[in-house]
């Protein structure tokens, strides 16, 4: 048997989420089935985490075991058809056989667009700000997050995750130049690891703060409150992207 990875990218609206679940279309439920109609058996597949219903990404891998697969280009054109216009199998990658596409990664990257103006083009993939936000107390505040260590307050009640601790390395906010020529800004944060439902949690209360609710110390107060109830609320899924993930043995081009 030999190990692959699937690089693969996804609208997440018709889905309930990445992992499958009983009674519900999910992204993993979708491409199960297709892998196990290509490979005719059974073959289930892990991926690098667990996106909520209605977020999409960018980039996504997913493990499985497979005899060896002689066309790839046939093989993911296969698949392609299979899932539909929602899922883009991209890339098929053969590793050694401990690889592991939730606990190699080393990085995981998000982000989340944010419009001023009304576009019926951006609607789907992104949040409408009815008014200006102060993006410069925003990254005073996301700035803060660098210094954090404990995302409890951030963090969904009662996940099954083991721990709140994350290694943050980038949060900030930034000018989205788009094709469409709409006013407006996305958030990019990386980290080794992201808790349930964190990112559209600290993207809620920095947008609080952008709208004057919060000083950047009232920020402070909360991640230090280490309890979900004092930070913000958690903003809508369709603009939130699932950028990036990296590994030691994948490297892009």
């Amino acid at each position: 048997m030999q190990r692959y990875f699937l690089k693969l990218s996804y609208n997440g609206k018709p889905f309930h989420g990445w992992q499958s679940q009983p009674n519900a279309v999910s992204v993993q439920s979708t491409i199960e089935t297709a892998l196990s109609t290509v490979l005719r058996c059974e073959t289930p597949i892990t991926g690098a985490g667990r996106t909520d219903t209605g977020v999409n990404a960018r980039v996504m891998y997913a493990h499985f075991d497979s005899s060896p697969i002689e066309d790839k280009n046939r093989f993911l054109l296969s698949l392609n058809r299979l899932c539909g216009p929602d899922i883009a199998l991209e890339d098929l990658i053969a590793t050694h056989d401990e690889a592991h596409a939730r606990f190699d990664a080393t990085e995981r990257e998000y982000k989340y667009f944010v419009t001023f103006e009304k576009s019926p083009f951006l609607a789907p993939f992104s949040w409408h700000s009815p008014s200006p936000l102060d993006m410069d107390a925003m990254n005073e505040a996301a700035e803060l997050l660098k210094k954090t260590k404990d995302f409890t307050s951030f963090a969904k009640l009662h996940s099954d995750a083991k721990t709140n601790i994350c290694d943050l390395r980038e949060a900030r906010w930034e000018i989205w130049e788009n094709a469409y020529g709409t006013n407006g800004i996305v958030f990019t944060i990386r980290a080794d690891r992201f808790l349930r439902n964190m990112v559209r949690a600290v993207v809620g209360t920095l947008v609080d703060v952008g709208r004057g609710k919060l000083s950047p110390s009232a920020f402070q107060d909360i991640i230090d409150a280490r309890d979900r109830c004092s930070a913000g609320t958690s903003m809508p899924p369709q603009a939130l992207f699932l950028w990036n993930i990296k590994y030691p043995f994948i490297h892009e081009s």
